[in-house]
């Protein structure tokens, strides 16, 4: 497939495209230049939204519904009693961070008629388990997006939005959907909201001048005001249900060593950077002289690479423990006495770490060389342990026992009441009138840029390039699938 050379040739193909009347090509096109950029690790946290593609989607999203109200007049339902609210998402999965913060503001925002609509153009969405997680809440429906082409998929989703009259919608779009970004229209008798949680790449939607955009952390949020210009921004915290600080403390006689937690899946910590998550664990069971538990699919190879790390330095094989998938991160740190939570990366997992911070678990934050949106650095807190260089990390595990890790665990727990219990989140659904004061971002980072300039120049190799080729090639293969 051709990649994209130049601004100038995508607006001309674009342009072109639209003129001719063919919408699903432009869509599709808008699509793949999005996920070409998505897929370069190079790019990752250098671009976060482009206004000329926004302003693409809204054009063909205008045309097409100009042409349903034409030909195929669809009435607004005169039915409605109650608040309706829609949220529009590309696919939703049984775990992971995005569905689960949907399902927050659900739960926890005001009592409305709640409907989930998903393009599908990102691959399928799991029913079972949606209806599983949505099963206590009766006020809650969703619909998927039938086969077809993007085009099919927009008008599908043009003429649903038309026929439920929502007051609200709720954009959860992944990075890549066009055809999400081109549903939404101005002037559409319900107030937007886009939910920026794909914030450290290129992502359709950012500029979408009328909806109220949301960040959900503070480095987002500093980072869409800043940089991007986005005047108007609100924060939205990320929370986590409260499931309780730790109760028992571990016994050094019956569980020496530390044990040490990581709970991430390959797109957090299988990623191009100078230091290699695979790499670490061995080392740092080596410091630690105890355990290490990661929660969260791994690839094969990076399997092989901790195990066979582990045996070259003479460690017990159960030292490492890994659980592909929990319930609750929350209630595993517990039942494994994790002292420890080395926070994901390259990439960090905010939900995660709040996940952590409340069930009372001390934590070691990674400081990214590149960019502060990679890294968690600014939910942080006085007795986080920080680390650049993993002799810092394995320092720190060094110099910390049960019972001093055990303390900073209580500051943690204190930040997480404070900052990312459930009321926090209810409080600011409710009064939306009011919204939250930020947080400010916190002193102390700063870039390493001859690192960055080092991890770019890596990045360039053969076998870099063909990892890429072949992570194009699988987006690819699920999208459609759709």
């Amino acid at each position: 497939m051709t990649l994209i050379r130049s601004v100038i040739s995508l607006q001309e193909t674009i342009g072109a495209q639209i003129a001719q009347g063919d919408l699903d090509a432009a869509l599709r096109l808008i699509h793949r230049t999005v996920d070409q950029i998505f897929c370069e690790p190079i790019n990752t946290a250098r671009i976060f939204g482009s206004q000329l593609l926004d302003e693409y989607c809204q054009e063909i999203g205008a045309i097409n519904l100009r042409r349903i109200r034409a030909n195929l007049p669809v009435e607004p339902t005169t039915e409605k009693d109650q608040h309706t609210v829609v949220f529009l998402a590309s696919r939703l999965y049984a775990t992971g961070g995005h569905t689960a913060v949907l399902s927050d503001i659900i739960r926890l925002g005001p009592r409305s008629r709640c409907i989930i609509l998903v393009s599908g153009t990102m691959g399928p969405t799991d029913h079972a388990a949606l209806l599983h997680r949505f099963k206590d809440n009766v006020q809650v429906s969703f619909d998927c997006a039938p086969r077809g082409t993007r085009l099919e998929k927009l008008d599908w989703l043009q003429r649903k939005i038309l026929s439920l009259a929502p007051d609200t919608v709720w954009l959860f779009n992944h990075c890549q959907d066009s055809v999400a970004v081109s549903a939404v229209q101005p002037n559409g008798g319900y107030s937007l909201r886009y939910y920026h949680h794909g914030d450290h790449q290129l992502c359709l939607g950012v500029y979408l001048s009328y909806a109220e955009h949301i960040d959900p952390h503070p480095m987002g949020f500093h980072n869409c005001r800043s940089h991007l210009n986005i005047r108007d921004n609100r924060y939205l915290p990320l929370v986590v249900q409260d499931q309780g600080p730790r109760q028992v403390d571990k016994d050094p006689a019956l569980i020496p060593g530390l044990i040490t937690c990581t709970a991430a899946s390959p797109n957090k910590i299988e990623v191009p950077y100078f230091i290699r998550y695979a790499d670490i664990v061995p080392e740092l069971l080596r410091a630690s002289g105890g355990r290490h538990i990661h929660i969260g699919a791994l690839s094969p190879l990076v399997l092989l690479r901790i195990r066979r790390g582990i045996r070259r330095l003479g460690l017990p094989r159960d030292s490492f423990v890994h659980i592909p998938y929990v319930q609750s991160v929350w209630r595993t740190l517990h039942e494994y006495q994790v002292d420890l939570y080395v926070a994901s990366f390259p990439y960090g997992g905010a939900r995660t770490l709040i996940e952590a911070m409340g069930a009372g678990v001390a934590v070691a934050l990674h400081l990214h060389s590149h960019s502060r949106l990679l890294g968690t650095f600014d939910l942080a807190f006085d007795g986080a342990l920080l680390w650049r260089s993993p002799e810092e990390l394995y320092q720190h595990v060094q110099q910390h026992d049960a019972q001093t890790l055990k303390q900073r665990g209580q500051i943690a727990r204190e930040k997480y009441e404070e900052n990312y219990g459930e009321h926090v989140l209810e409080s600011a659904l409710a009064n939306w009138q009011q919204p939250l004061t930020p947080p400010s971002l916190l002193s102390g980072y700063s870039p390493d840029k001859l690192q960055q300039a080092l991890d770019i120049t890596n990045q360039v190799s053969f076998a870099s390039a063909a990892s890429r080729v072949f992570s194009r090639a699988m987006r690819r293969w699920k999208s459609s699938r759709a």
